[in-house]
């Protein structure tokens, strides 16, 4: 009787686990909504996919863009739960900037690269390991290669990964329109901030385009920049935010 029982209780175990792994899986393919529906709804989980890489660039081609695509990866990050792993080679991002868009402190592990071949292999790394919520990391250039193996990566432990392109010289940003294993691309530029009553200054505002979305929709969006929860907005005014209708141009484009 107890030769038969031993047999027995090993396959409900490994029933047991096998049940934990595919709930984990199933985990690991959920998505991360923008809480706008104008986003949301092109993506074709409702929002942004974890498991799999994204990529973000500023919109310029002379590197200007670059602060607001940063704090557009930060704003994603800032609505994860755990840490998030930052790796980069110009040690030049400014952590209150983050703050500002929900990014704390103390979420944030830095890591320092020498060059972009460093810290892809840090974000790999970092994805393989699964334990931040969020890995991010800032190349100028990507091969299809490399992003397969970060997609890869990700997959295997379900985090977001975010690719940050920056560049500081105009034959740098030509990189940006080649193929890569991206699920999403988007591009970010800086525009005038929101106007005040008072003197100061109010709101960022940005263009936010999804020019690539794998199994989803492209949209070219006007927003208000993340606010300190990380959550992006329609331009409303200012008398009465509740009620500002949303202004949108739908470019629908090729994909990139």
């Amino acid at each position: 009787m107890s030769s038969l029982s031993a047999p027995i209780a090993d396959i409900a175990s490994l029933r047991a686990r096998i049940d934990t792994i595919g709930s984990g899986r199933k985990r690991a393919k959920s998505a991360l909504a923008f809480g706008v529906e104008a986003l949301d709804e092109r993506l074709p989980e409702g929002g942004l996919a974890r498991g799999v890489l994204h990529e973000i660039a500023g919109g310029g081609r002379n590197g200007g863009d670059g602060p607001a695509a940063s704090l557009f990866a930060a704003g994603i990050a800032a609505r994860t739960k755990g840490k998030v792993l930052w790796c980069l080679s110009r040690p030049d991002l400014f952590a209150p900037a983050l703050a500002q868009v929900g990014l704390a402190p103390d979420r944030v592990i830095y890591v320092e690269g020498r060059d972009d071949k460093t810290v892809l292999a840090c974000m790999e790394e970092g994805l393989a390991h699964g334990g931040p919520a969020v890995v991010v990391g800032e190349t100028a250039r990507l091969s299809m290669t490399a992003s397969r193996r970060l997609n890869l990566a990700a997959e295997k432990t379900g985090s977001l990964a975010i690719l940050v392109r920056r560049w500081s010289r105009p034959q740098e940003a030509e990189d940006f329109g080649r193929p890569t294993a991206a699920a999403t691309r988007w591009r970010i530029s800086a525009l005038p901030a929101a106007p005040l009553p008072v003197q100061g200054v109010g709101r960022s505002r940005w263009r936010v385009e999804l020019i690539r979305s794998r199994g989803g929709q492209t949209v070219d969006l006007e927003l208000e920049a993340c606010d300190e929860t990380g959550r992006l907005a329609f331009l409303a005014d200012l008398s009465d935010r509740s009620a500002a209708p949303p202004v949108e141009r739908q470019k629908r484009r090729a994909s990139a």
